[in-house]
């Protein structure tokens, strides 16, 4: 796709995920909001994938660490043919739903692994890089988690194994939008940097704006061509992006938006009035 196209796409993706949360009455549209540009570079440009075979050996893998931001990934696996009809209405949350508040592998198609718990993304997606290399195959795991998270000690026992293993077949996103459930990350931590820390456990790392399609295919492919070490691509993001009255305002981390506010959210992501 051209970056245009994957620009619209996003956009189309956090429509849905409003719409999700809005008809399901709960959810958390921050965090998905802010992820939407890369979910949509990795799905409809990036990955190799076959909707038909979701459990194809040789796919490329994408494991959501934070797993609450899942309605970005559900309305993409919607958009890129994983569901046969195309759903209409997820019922995001509900009993019996294959779309649960976090993402299960058991439960929906083209989910790679069940995520929720925050920290185990890294440690987990290294394991999967690590069977890639030990049966000879090429398939990448890619792996989304949030700048909140890497205070989970587990998270740096898996960067440490990644880099100890020379796991190159491993690409991290870290979604650094200042922000966890609680407040900044700034003030639980003291200072956000990610990328310093990352690099100092032997990995390539980049800076890039994780709204820019163009940055983020850029950084793909340089990650791909660093052999011999694990890439992470530290993408500077806006929690809630997209949706005014939600952008950088930790308020959205989780809620519902009212009548009023969901068609201020549909008019301004280019849905339908």
């Amino acid at each position: 796709m051209k970056n245009e196209q994957i620009h619209e796409m996003a956009q189309k993706l956090r429509l849905e995920t409003v719409r999700m949360v809005y008809e399901g009455k709960d959810g958390h549209p921050g965090p998905a909001l802010s992820i939407a540009d890369i979910v949509a570079t990795l799905y409809f440009d990036t990955m190799n994938i076959d909707p038909g075979k979701p459990e194809w050996e040789d796919r490329d893998r994408l494991i959501l660490s934070k797993g609450h931001s899942c309605p970005i990934v559900y309305a993409a696996l919607n958009e890129r043919g994983y569901f046969e009809p195309k759903v209409e209405h997820f019922n995001l949350r509900q009993l019996h739903s294959i779309f649960q508040g976090h993402p299960s592998m058991h439960s929906t198609p083209g989910i790679d692994m069940t995520s929720g718990s925050l920290g185990n993304g890294i440690a987990i997606g290294a394991g999967m890089a690590l069977a890639a290399k030990a049966q000879g195959k090429d398939y990448y795991t890619y792996v989304i988690c949030g700048d909140g998270e890497l205070q989970e000690g587990v998270c740096w026992e898996g960067i440490n194994t990644a880099s100890g293993r020379k796991l190159d077949n491993l690409i991290l996103f870290v979604d650094r939008n200042g922000w966890q459930s609680y407040k900044s990350v700034d003030f639980t931590v003291g200072h956000n940097n990610v990328a310093e820390r990352i690099r100092a456990f032997g990995w390539h790392v980049q800076e890039i704006s994780g709204h820019d399609i163009g940055a983020i295919k850029s950084a793909i492919t340089i990650a791909k061509s660093n052999r011999g070490v694990p890439s992470c691509i530290v993408c500077d993001c806006v929690k809630g992006k997209g949706v005014s009255f939600m952008e950088d305002n930790n308020a959205w981390h989780k809620g519902v938006p009212t009548d009023d506010e969901y068609a201020v959210a549909v008019k301004e992501l280019g849905g339908a009035e």
